[in-house]
Protein backbone atom coordinates (compact mmCIF):
# COMPACT_ATOMS: atom_id res chain seq x y z
CA UNK A 1 0.00 0.00 0.00
CA UNK A 2 0.77 3.66 -0.87
CA UNK A 3 0.51 6.56 1.59
CA UNK A 4 -1.29 9.64 0.15
CA UNK A 5 0.65 12.34 -0.39
CA UNK A 6 -0.16 16.05 1.47
CA UNK A 7 -1.55 18.38 2.55
CA UNK A 8 -1.96 20.36 -0.27
CA UNK A 9 -4.25 23.13 -0.90
CA UNK A 10 -5.54 24.17 -4.82
CA UNK A 11 -5.18 27.96 -5.35
CA UNK A 12 -8.12 29.04 -7.30
CA UNK A 13 -10.26 30.29 -4.48
CA UNK A 14 -7.45 32.35 -2.87
CA UNK A 15 -5.57 34.05 -5.85
CA UNK A 16 -6.67 37.81 -6.50
CA UNK A 17 -5.62 41.64 -6.26
CA UNK A 18 -4.28 41.80 -2.94
CA UNK A 19 -0.82 40.04 -0.85
CA UNK A 20 0.32 37.45 -1.02
CA UNK A 21 -2.24 36.19 -3.17
CA UNK A 22 -1.20 38.54 -6.36
CA UNK A 23 1.98 36.79 -6.58
CA UNK A 24 2.31 33.05 -6.44
CA UNK A 25 6.07 33.39 -4.58
CA UNK A 26 3.81 34.95 -1.71
CA UNK A 27 1.19 32.36 -1.75
CA UNK A 28 3.42 29.75 -1.47
CA UNK A 29 5.09 31.48 1.65
CA UNK A 30 1.96 31.67 2.80
CA UNK A 31 0.57 28.21 2.14
CA UNK A 32 3.78 26.31 3.54
CA UNK A 33 3.47 28.25 6.94
CA UNK A 34 0.09 26.65 7.21
CA UNK A 35 2.12 23.47 6.87
CA UNK A 36 0.83 22.71 3.13
CA UNK A 37 3.12 20.82 1.02
CA UNK A 38 2.00 21.45 -2.50
CA UNK A 39 -0.25 23.69 -4.45
CA UNK A 40 -2.42 23.11 -7.31
CA UNK A 41 -2.24 25.76 -9.47
CA UNK A 42 -5.00 27.45 -11.69
CA UNK A 43 -3.37 27.40 -14.88
CA UNK A 44 -6.09 30.86 -16.13
CA UNK A 45 -4.27 33.15 -13.69
CA UNK A 46 -1.31 35.17 -14.63
CA UNK A 47 -0.96 35.72 -10.83
CA UNK A 48 -0.37 31.61 -10.26
CA UNK A 49 1.49 30.78 -13.49
CA UNK A 50 2.87 32.36 -16.66
CA UNK A 51 1.57 29.34 -19.00
CA UNK A 52 2.92 30.59 -22.21
CA UNK A 53 6.19 30.50 -20.49
CA UNK A 54 5.67 27.60 -18.57
CA UNK A 55 4.73 25.34 -21.88
CA UNK A 56 8.01 26.78 -23.88
CA UNK A 57 10.17 26.60 -21.27
CA UNK A 58 11.54 24.25 -18.80
CA UNK A 59 14.06 26.13 -17.38
CA UNK A 60 10.65 28.36 -16.10
CA UNK A 61 9.52 25.83 -14.23
CA UNK A 62 12.34 24.62 -12.76
CA UNK A 63 12.97 28.03 -11.50
CA UNK A 64 9.16 27.99 -10.59
CA UNK A 65 9.68 24.74 -8.77
CA UNK A 66 12.66 26.11 -7.06
CA UNK A 67 10.68 28.82 -5.68
CA UNK A 68 8.26 27.01 -4.48
CA UNK A 69 10.65 24.81 -2.52
CA UNK A 70 11.99 27.73 -0.73
CA UNK A 71 8.98 27.78 1.22
CA UNK A 72 8.84 24.09 1.74
CA UNK A 73 5.64 23.03 -1.09
CA UNK A 74 5.99 22.15 -4.63
CA UNK A 75 3.88 22.45 -7.66
CA UNK A 76 1.16 18.83 -7.48
CA UNK A 77 -0.91 19.72 -10.77
CA UNK A 78 -1.47 21.94 -13.59
CA UNK A 79 -5.66 23.38 -13.39
CA UNK A 80 -7.67 23.89 -16.68
CA UNK A 81 -10.82 23.84 -15.41
CA UNK A 82 -11.95 26.81 -16.86
CA UNK A 83 -10.57 26.27 -20.33
CA UNK A 84 -11.59 22.66 -20.19
CA UNK A 85 -15.42 24.18 -19.64
CA UNK A 86 -14.91 26.02 -22.83
CA UNK A 87 -13.67 23.08 -25.11
CA UNK A 88 -17.23 22.30 -24.77
CA UNK A 89 -20.57 24.95 -24.67
CA UNK A 90 -24.02 24.60 -25.16
CA UNK A 91 -25.49 27.66 -26.90
CA UNK A 92 -27.81 28.42 -23.79
CA UNK A 93 -24.16 29.19 -21.84
CA UNK A 94 -22.37 31.18 -24.36
CA UNK A 95 -22.75 34.67 -23.09
CA UNK A 96 -22.26 33.30 -19.02
CA UNK A 97 -19.43 31.27 -19.78
CA UNK A 98 -18.04 34.17 -21.96
CA UNK A 99 -16.19 35.81 -19.53
CA UNK A 100 -13.54 32.73 -19.31
CA UNK A 101 -11.66 33.73 -22.03
CA UNK A 102 -9.79 36.15 -23.58
CA UNK A 103 -11.85 39.75 -24.75
CA UNK A 104 -10.11 38.82 -28.48
CA UNK A 105 -12.40 35.56 -28.68
CA UNK A 106 -15.80 36.70 -26.34
CA UNK A 107 -18.45 36.02 -28.69
CA UNK A 108 -16.63 34.18 -31.21
CA UNK A 109 -17.77 30.44 -30.61
CA UNK A 110 -15.19 28.75 -32.73
CA UNK A 111 -11.97 30.81 -31.74
CA UNK A 112 -13.06 30.58 -28.51
CA UNK A 113 -13.04 26.87 -28.61
CA UNK A 114 -9.83 26.92 -30.25
CA UNK A 115 -8.55 29.10 -27.85
CA UNK A 116 -9.55 26.62 -25.03
CA UNK A 117 -8.20 23.31 -26.70
CA UNK A 118 -4.99 25.24 -27.29
CA UNK A 119 -4.63 25.96 -23.46
CA UNK A 120 -5.27 22.67 -22.21
CA UNK A 121 -1.95 21.59 -24.85
CA UNK A 122 -0.27 24.22 -22.99
CA UNK A 123 -0.98 22.54 -19.55
CA UNK A 124 -0.06 19.59 -20.54
CA UNK A 125 3.44 20.94 -21.87
CA UNK A 126 4.10 22.32 -18.88
CA UNK A 127 3.20 19.28 -17.00
CA UNK A 128 5.23 17.62 -18.93
CA UNK A 129 8.28 20.34 -18.16
CA UNK A 130 7.45 20.24 -14.44
CA UNK A 131 7.49 16.56 -14.21
CA UNK A 132 3.98 16.35 -13.13
CA UNK A 133 2.26 13.20 -14.15
CA UNK A 134 -1.67 14.37 -13.96
CA UNK A 135 -3.65 17.70 -14.85
CA UNK A 136 -7.36 18.30 -13.85
CA UNK A 137 -9.75 20.23 -16.19
CA UNK A 138 -13.54 20.52 -17.04
CA UNK A 139 -15.17 18.42 -19.88
CA UNK A 140 -17.64 20.94 -20.78
CA UNK A 141 -21.32 20.09 -21.48
CA UNK A 142 -23.18 19.71 -24.52
CA UNK A 143 -26.19 17.80 -22.98
CA UNK A 144 -26.55 19.74 -19.24
CA UNK A 145 -29.23 21.81 -20.17
CA UNK A 146 -31.39 18.67 -20.82
CA UNK A 147 -30.30 16.36 -17.78
CA UNK A 148 -33.77 16.11 -16.61
CA UNK A 149 -35.86 14.09 -19.13
CA UNK A 150 -38.32 16.72 -19.61
CA UNK A 151 -39.93 17.69 -22.39
CA UNK A 152 -39.04 13.97 -23.71
CA UNK A 153 -35.64 14.01 -25.32
CA UNK A 154 -35.49 13.44 -29.20
CA UNK A 155 -33.92 9.89 -29.59
CA UNK A 156 -30.16 10.10 -29.78
CA UNK A 157 -29.90 12.99 -28.57
CA UNK A 158 -27.84 12.35 -25.61
CA UNK A 159 -25.90 9.65 -27.68
CA UNK A 160 -24.75 12.83 -30.65
CA UNK A 161 -23.46 15.21 -27.32
CA UNK A 162 -21.48 12.06 -25.85
CA UNK A 163 -19.92 11.37 -29.43
CA UNK A 164 -19.24 15.53 -30.24
CA UNK A 165 -17.23 15.36 -26.60
CA UNK A 166 -15.45 12.66 -27.15
CA UNK A 167 -14.58 14.15 -30.57
CA UNK A 168 -13.26 17.15 -29.18
CA UNK A 169 -11.11 15.57 -26.30
CA UNK A 170 -9.74 12.50 -28.25
CA UNK A 171 -6.90 14.52 -29.62
CA UNK A 172 -6.35 16.37 -26.39
CA UNK A 173 -6.42 12.76 -24.70
CA UNK A 174 -4.07 11.73 -27.22
CA UNK A 175 -2.02 14.54 -26.94
CA UNK A 176 -1.58 14.24 -23.08
CA UNK A 177 -0.06 10.61 -24.05
CA UNK A 178 2.69 11.83 -25.68
CA UNK A 179 3.24 14.43 -22.79
CA UNK A 180 3.22 11.72 -20.24
CA UNK A 181 0.21 13.22 -18.65
CA UNK A 182 -3.03 12.06 -17.33
CA UNK A 183 -5.86 14.25 -18.24
CA UNK A 184 -8.07 13.97 -15.84
CA UNK A 185 -11.53 15.27 -15.01
CA UNK A 186 -13.25 16.46 -12.30
CA UNK A 187 -16.42 14.85 -11.83
CA UNK A 188 -18.69 17.97 -11.40
CA UNK A 189 -22.70 18.76 -12.22
CA UNK A 190 -22.76 21.62 -15.13
CA UNK A 191 -20.11 18.94 -16.78
CA UNK A 192 -21.80 16.55 -18.86
CA UNK A 193 -19.33 13.83 -16.60
CA UNK A 194 -21.00 14.32 -13.68
CA UNK A 195 -21.63 10.89 -12.28
CA UNK A 196 -20.45 7.37 -12.92
CA UNK A 197 -22.99 6.57 -15.63
CA UNK A 198 -21.79 9.62 -17.72
CA UNK A 199 -18.30 8.73 -17.07
CA UNK A 200 -18.71 5.03 -18.61
CA UNK A 201 -20.15 6.64 -21.22
CA UNK A 202 -17.70 9.00 -22.10
CA UNK A 203 -15.30 6.53 -21.28
CA UNK A 204 -16.77 4.52 -24.08
CA UNK A 205 -16.48 7.53 -26.74
CA UNK A 206 -12.70 7.52 -26.15
CA UNK A 207 -12.21 4.11 -26.39
CA UNK A 208 -11.20 4.08 -23.02
CA UNK A 209 -7.98 6.41 -23.08
CA UNK A 210 -5.45 5.49 -20.64
CA UNK A 211 -5.02 8.93 -20.35
CA UNK A 212 -8.75 9.54 -19.31
CA UNK A 213 -8.91 9.91 -15.78
CA UNK A 214 -10.50 11.15 -13.15
CA UNK A 215 -10.33 13.50 -9.69
CA UNK A 216 -12.03 12.41 -6.87
CA UNK A 217 -14.35 15.23 -4.94
CA UNK A 218 -17.10 13.29 -2.90
CA UNK A 219 -18.58 16.79 -2.07
CA UNK A 220 -20.02 16.93 -5.61
CA UNK A 221 -21.47 13.27 -4.92
CA UNK A 222 -23.11 13.98 -1.57
CA UNK A 223 -24.94 17.28 -3.40
CA UNK A 224 -26.06 14.36 -5.76
CA UNK A 225 -27.05 12.04 -3.20
CA UNK A 226 -24.36 9.15 -4.46
CA UNK A 227 -22.66 6.44 -2.90
CA UNK A 228 -19.10 8.64 -3.03
CA UNK A 229 -17.65 5.75 -1.26
CA UNK A 230 -18.55 2.67 -3.47
CA UNK A 231 -17.76 5.58 -6.43
CA UNK A 232 -13.97 4.50 -4.91
CA UNK A 233 -14.74 0.70 -5.24
CA UNK A 234 -15.97 1.18 -9.02
CA UNK A 235 -13.56 3.44 -10.22
CA UNK A 236 -10.23 3.58 -8.36
CA UNK A 237 -8.41 2.63 -11.15
CA UNK A 238 -9.43 5.37 -12.92
CA UNK A 239 -8.89 8.01 -10.42
CA UNK A 240 -5.57 9.75 -9.89
CA UNK A 241 -6.60 13.38 -8.58
CA UNK A 242 -8.26 14.10 -5.15
CA UNK A 243 -10.34 17.36 -3.78
CA UNK A 244 -10.98 17.13 -0.60
CA UNK A 245 -14.24 19.08 0.37
CA UNK A 246 -17.12 18.47 2.36
CA UNK A 247 -20.33 19.36 1.83
CA UNK A 248 -23.91 18.39 3.46
CA UNK A 249 -27.57 17.72 2.01
CA UNK A 250 -30.45 18.30 4.27
CA UNK A 251 -33.14 18.10 2.01
CA UNK A 252 -37.00 18.83 3.33
CA UNK A 253 -40.51 19.67 2.52
CA UNK A 254 -39.50 22.70 0.49
CA UNK A 255 -36.08 22.28 -0.92
CA UNK A 256 -34.63 18.82 -1.96
CA UNK A 257 -31.27 18.15 -4.35
CA UNK A 258 -32.23 20.52 -7.58
CA UNK A 259 -32.11 23.37 -4.92
CA UNK A 260 -34.75 25.87 -5.81
CA UNK A 261 -32.91 28.48 -7.26
CA UNK A 262 -31.86 29.55 -3.97
CA UNK A 263 -28.31 31.02 -2.89
CA UNK A 264 -26.05 28.63 -1.80
CA UNK A 265 -26.48 29.39 2.17
CA UNK A 266 -30.24 28.08 1.30
CA UNK A 267 -30.26 25.37 -0.25
CA UNK A 268 -30.51 21.79 0.84
CA UNK A 269 -27.12 21.30 -0.58
CA UNK A 270 -24.12 23.40 0.51
CA UNK A 271 -20.27 22.94 0.20
CA UNK A 272 -18.74 23.25 3.48
CA UNK A 273 -15.38 23.76 5.26
CA UNK A 274 -13.74 20.29 5.92
CA UNK A 275 -15.05 18.62 9.09
CA UNK A 276 -18.33 21.05 9.02
CA UNK A 277 -20.40 19.44 6.62
CA UNK A 278 -21.62 15.13 6.65
CA UNK A 279 -18.88 13.22 4.57
CA UNK A 280 -16.95 10.40 5.54
CA UNK A 281 -13.23 11.22 5.39
CA UNK A 282 -12.51 8.52 7.33
CA UNK A 283 -13.75 5.70 4.83
CA UNK A 284 -12.53 7.58 2.23
CA UNK A 285 -8.98 8.05 2.97
CA UNK A 286 -8.96 4.16 4.01
CA UNK A 287 -10.77 3.56 0.35
CA UNK A 288 -8.07 5.15 -0.94
CA UNK A 289 -5.66 3.94 0.82
CA UNK A 290 -6.76 0.18 0.08
CA UNK A 291 -6.30 1.09 -3.46
CA UNK A 292 -2.43 2.11 -3.42
CA UNK A 293 -3.87 5.55 -4.53
CA UNK A 294 -0.41 7.26 -4.45
CA UNK A 295 -1.84 10.81 -5.83
CA UNK A 296 -2.03 14.39 -3.32
CA UNK A 297 -5.01 15.05 -1.18
CA UNK A 298 -5.86 18.95 -1.87
CA UNK A 299 -8.04 20.82 0.37
CA UNK A 300 -10.33 22.82 -2.43
CA UNK A 301 -11.99 25.50 -0.01
CA UNK A 302 -16.12 25.91 -1.21
CA UNK A 303 -17.79 26.78 1.91
CA UNK A 304 -21.14 28.93 2.10
CA UNK A 305 -20.18 30.86 5.54
CA UNK A 306 -17.08 29.87 6.80
CA UNK A 307 -14.46 32.40 5.67
CA UNK A 308 -11.81 31.41 3.17
CA UNK A 309 -8.77 31.94 5.25
CA UNK A 310 -10.10 30.02 8.36
CA UNK A 311 -11.22 27.16 6.28
CA UNK A 312 -7.25 26.75 4.63
CA UNK A 313 -6.10 27.23 8.09
CA UNK A 314 -8.72 24.41 9.96
CA UNK A 315 -8.24 22.29 6.43
CA UNK A 316 -3.78 21.51 6.80
CA UNK A 317 -4.69 19.78 9.91
CA UNK A 318 -7.72 18.19 8.90
CA UNK A 319 -5.97 16.52 5.77
CA UNK A 320 -2.83 15.43 8.04
CA UNK A 321 -4.84 13.96 10.63
CA UNK A 322 -7.00 11.56 7.99
CA UNK A 323 -3.44 10.84 5.90
CA UNK A 324 -3.05 7.05 6.84
CA UNK A 325 0.62 6.28 6.80
CA UNK A 326 0.12 2.53 5.42
CA UNK A 327 1.15 -0.26 7.42
CA UNK A 328 4.75 -1.68 6.21
CA UNK A 329 3.35 -4.99 7.62
CA UNK A 330 0.77 -6.77 8.66
CA UNK A 331 -0.55 -6.88 12.41
CA UNK A 332 -0.52 -10.60 12.83
CA UNK A 333 3.32 -11.16 11.54
CA UNK A 334 4.16 -11.87 15.13
CA UNK A 335 2.44 -15.08 14.59
CA UNK A 336 4.02 -16.17 11.55
CA UNK A 337 5.30 -19.60 11.87
CA UNK A 338 7.01 -19.82 8.57
CA UNK A 339 6.72 -22.34 5.75
CA UNK A 340 7.44 -23.87 2.59
CA UNK A 341 5.66 -25.76 -0.14
CA UNK A 342 6.64 -28.95 1.37
CA UNK A 343 4.95 -27.71 4.25
CA UNK A 344 2.17 -26.42 2.80
CA UNK A 345 1.08 -29.50 1.03
CA UNK A 346 1.43 -31.73 3.96
CA UNK A 347 -1.12 -29.06 5.66
CA UNK A 348 -3.73 -29.50 3.00
CA UNK A 349 -3.11 -33.47 3.75
CA UNK A 350 -2.21 -33.82 -0.35
CA UNK A 351 1.41 -35.50 0.39
CA UNK A 352 -0.64 -38.43 2.58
Amino acid sequence: MKTIKGPAIFLAQYMGDEPPFNDYKLAAAWAGGLGFKGLQIPTWDANAIDLDQAAASKDYCDEYKGQLAEHGVEPTELSTHLQGQLVAVHPAYDELFDGFAPEAVRGNKAARTEWAIDQVKKSLKASQNMGLTESVTFSGALAWPYFYPWPQRPAGLVEEAFAELGRRWRPLLDFADECGVDLCYEIHPGEDLHDGATWERFLDEVDSHARANILYDPSHFVLQGLDYLQFIDLYHERIKMFHVKDAELECDGRVGVYGGYLPWGDRAGRFRSLGDGETDFTGIFTKLAKYDFEGWAVLEWECAYKDNLVGAAEGAQFISDHIIEVAQKTFDDFAASGADQAMNRRVLGLDQ
